[in-house]
């Protein structure tokens, strides 16, 4: 009956999650780069509405809806500039990712398993994670763009990783691919400062580049070890 009432649990909150996408059209309207205009003068006169519509949409886009995660980074930059932009969305995905982790813990266990052990690579380095190891698997993850996100909030839940370093190192580690998303969508939309962000953004590419090889190379000496 306890299995039983894990199900329904999760089952209830994937359907709420549906409906209101559903009810909504959030991701659709969202994605129209012609709704913009419209919407960003909604914003300015409800920051805080927007605001809260907004986190919701991404916490559960990115757990419940399984969206891509750089679409939370664009629709952010787009509604409220790249920098502001980047914040509510480092918010609300590190919520997001913080929900998938204990739906995984508490109710999906089983399930999340055999869900991860078809993507090798992410189960390869996962499942080889150790106390002293921890933080720099994560980062691994978080950083080098082969491994699924959403499928990594999940993943982490069947592990021994703490709750709080989990949480902390994710938001960090997230900030450099939001903040990259960020500044180009704003480069694309804004005229007036894309030389700025242009120049910006690839400075934090080269930075993001230089760190994945060194991460990447991290990666395939710990998967040689195992």
């Amino acid at each position: 009956m306890k299995k039983y009432g894990k199900i329904l649990i999760f089952i209830l909150i994937l359907t709420v999650g549906i409906f209101l996408n559903r009810r909504f059209q959030l991701g659709s309207y969202l994605a129209n780069v012609d709704n913009f205009e419209r919407i960003s003068k909604f914003v300015d006169k409800n920051h805080i509405l927007s605001m809260s519509l907004y986190l919701i949409f991404t916490i559960l886009g990115s757990s419940i809806l399984a969206l891509p995660g750089v679409t939370f980074a664009i629709v952010g930059s787009g509604l409220f500039g790249p920098w502001l932009g980047s914040f509510y969305c480092l918010i609300g995905t590190t919520i997001g990712a913080l929900f998938s982790f204990l739906l995984s813990r508490y109710f999906l266990r089983d399930y999340i398993k055999e869900l991860v052990k078809k993507n090798k690579k992410l189960y390869d380095i996962i499942f080889k994670m150790d106390s002293d190891r921890e933080i720099l698997i994560l980062m691994i993850t978080r950083l080098l763009p082969i491994f699924p996100f959403n499928l990594q909030n999940f993943a982490y839940g069947i592990t021994d990783i703490s709750t709080v370093k989990y949480t902390l190192g994710s938001f960090v580690f997230m900030i450099p691919g939001i903040i990259i998303f960020s500044i180009g969508t704003n480069g694309l939309i804004n005229k007036n400062n894309r030389i700025n962000m242009l120049i910006i953004g690839l400075l934090i590419l080269f930075f993001i580049i230089i760190i994945g090889i060194f991460l990447y190379k991290k990666y395939r000496k710990l998967i040689t070890e195992g």
